[in-house]
């Protein structure tokens, strides 16, 4: 009976949505994760696909769409972009891997859980994008880990808004 239970309890808390907010959430941060930084210049930090991501993998809870989903969010944006194609892809696809994989174990219901995830894993993910960079295709560029540090408490600071706005999109069953 304890192992229909946790089943069945795992399965209650997917979060499930209309398949126009899986087209038009991630197509929007795509959208505005290549156009404001054009708008805001040098004080656009944040990553919104990453935010993305990460709220879509904790809520469906399947480390194969998480790593899929922010692969294809990575991709996405380093062609909108002029970085490296791959280099977003790898680092969110891992992220979305990650924060799957902690849906799957935590409750990630309350939002402070998952603003401290968002933050941990906006790390995460700068590591893994500058490792990639550095050591595996051994490109030069100037790496400020306080900017990262701002950006990841900026992406933490969009997840607790964005966080709830999405929950109410959520189909209740």
């Amino acid at each position: 009976m304890a192992l229909l239970g946790a089943d069945f309890r795992r399965d209650l808390e997917i979060h499930r949505y209309p398949l126009i907010v899986y087209a038009l959430v991630p197509l929007s941060a795509l959208v505005l994760q290549s156009w404001l930084p054009r708008v805001m210049g040098p004080y656009a930090l944040f990553d919104l696909p990453l935010v993305i991501t990460i709220y879509f993998a904790l809520g469906r809870r399947s480390p194969i769409q998480g790593t899929l989903m922010g692969a294809a969010l990575g991709l996405f944006e380093d062609a909108l972009s002029q970085h490296a194609i791959g280099l977003n892809g790898i680092a969110k696809a891992v992220v979305g891997y990650l924060a799957a994989s902690v849906g799957v174990r935590v409750d990630v219901e309350n939002i402070a859980i998952r603003v401290m995830l968002n933050f941990v894993l906006s790390l995460v993910s700068s590591a893994i994008y500058l490792f990639v960079a550095r050591f595996l295709l051994g490109l030069e560029f100037e790496w400020r880990w306080v900017m990262e540090i701002v950006m990841a408490v900026d992406n933490a600071a969009i997840a607790l808004v964005l966080f709830p706005a999405l929950d109410r999109l959520q189909v209740r069953e």
